[in-house]
């Protein structure tokens, strides 16, 4: 999926100086929660499944800021 992510930020132009980034990491300490995705500098941490989350949290958070409450990790 990291490679799914980076395809499609960069597609849209969202990659670059001071833009997205997209990283593997290792566990950051949140493993019990499945694969997650954290955004910075905002700290907001997602839970995702499948491409359509992906684009999700591509479509309303990095392109347009809004927080995807639905795969959001509290």
């Amino acid at each position: 999926m990291r490679d799914y992510a980076k395809d499609r930020v960069k597609a849209l132009q969202l990659d670059g100086p001071g833009q997205c980034r997209i990283n593997s990491a290792g566990c950051l300490g949140r493993c019990d929660d499945g694969p997650v995705l954290v955004v910075y500098p905002d700290e907001v941490w997602y839970n995702w499944v499948d491409e359509q989350d992906i684009d999700e949290i591509i479509d309303s958070h990095l392109q347009h800021g809004r927080i995807v409450e639905r795969l959001r990790i509290v």
